[in-house]
């Protein structure tokens, strides 16, 4: 008997060992500084290195950049922390499979428009601590009218970290060539709010628009049309096609679904890569 519990608890320790190592690793972050060096992480190697990064419109030379962060017109209106240069990196996958989303659309009549794509640990850190200053709601007016600021960190639309930050997320619009402007989708991008969300009036699984416009806040209740809701849908199918997964709170938000680094986050800044 005495053998048979002794037994039995080993297991159970076993097992309690593994579910939490197992729990360990799948938190466990690693940094990585710079994509052109081979750095000690823990007690190995990170082996990345500048094939593994891009900068895309090296890849995909008909987009359009915005970068957002690089300049005042943003949430927090200055300057974000980590970007030296007005311009875009992704993972080589990311980029290769956005070529092709490129490709698409190009033959629909419009060009990709990124405002944002890799993000260094850095400048989500500069988001953090913009949105512990409840006194600084100098861009309210433009990015949450709505919102009260002391409810974006704990409602999660600021977080301690971002898919950005592993280098294969990115935020983009379509441009109309024949208007030679954006596609009207209705809202801007980093608006906090339902109204950015992919299923604002419509059901993005069918591209169906309803029209149901009760998640907004604002009163009297925003809205957007039906054709702002086929413009959402026109990226939101492009995307899906070629690899990406979309964002359920931010329909310009798409991280390719088998992503290179899923447990890193870098934190080396935007800037163009040496070729």
């Amino acid at each position: 008997m005495k053998k048979k519990l002794w037994m039995l608890a080993a297991i159970l320790v076993i097992i309690c060992g593994v579910c939490v190592s197992s729990c360990f690793r799948k938190s466990e972050t690693k940094t990585v500084v710079n994509p052109t060096e081979r750095l000690r992480v823990g007690d190995g190697t990170s082996g990345i290195d500048s094939s593994q990064f891009v900068t895309i419109t090296d890849v995909v030379p008909d987009v359009i950049l915005e970068i957002r962060y690089f300049g005042t017109y943003n949430f927090v209106g200055q300057r974000i922390d980590g970007y030296e240069e007005p311009t875009a990196l992704l993972t080589k996958q990311a980029a290769d499979s956005l070529k092709k989303v490129s490709d698409d659309v190009m033959a629909q009549g419009y060009r990709l428009k990124i405002y944002d794509a890799y993000r260094p640990q850095k400048g989500v850190d500069h988001f953090v601590r913009w949105a512990q200053d409840l006194e600084d709601t100098r861009m309210k007016p433009y990015f949450y009218p709505d919102l009260d600021k002391s409810v974006l960190f704990p409602q999660e639309y600021i977080c301690l970290k971002s898919g950005h930050t592993r280098g294969s997320t990115l935020d983009l619009t379509l441009f109309d060539m024949a208007t030679e402007k954006e596609l009207d989708m209705g809202g801007t991008f980093d608006w906090f709010g339902p109204e950015s969300h992919p299923d604002f009036c419509g059901n993005p699984e069918t591209g169906e628009y309803t029209g149901d416009n009760s998640k907004s806040p604002a009163e009297p209740k925003r809205s957007i049309t039906a054709e702002q809701f086929a413009h959402r849908m026109i990226l939101r199918r492009a995307m899906l096609a070629h690899g990406f997964k979309p964002f359920d709170t931010e329909w310009w938000h798409f991280t390719l679904k088998d992503e290179p680094f899923p447990d890193t986050y870098f934190t080396f800044p935007v800037k163009q890569l040496s070729k």
